[in-house]
């Protein structure tokens, strides 16, 4: 599940809300948002995982 928050800034704010292993490597982390969150990870949008 992803949630967008706002900001009045340029940035869009993303939530990721399930449980995330923070163990894994940037490949596998970087692939949960691209996959899982369905965004480009050099949109300059910040993306927070729990």
């Amino acid at each position: 599940m992803s949630n967008m928050l706002s900001s009045s800034n340029q940035q869009k704010y993303f939530l990721y809300d399930d449980p995330t292993d923070m163990r894994k490597d940037f490949a596998g982390l970087s692939g949960l948002v691209r996959q899982h969150m369905d965004h480009d990870l050099l949109s300059g949008d910040v993306f927070l995982l729990r």
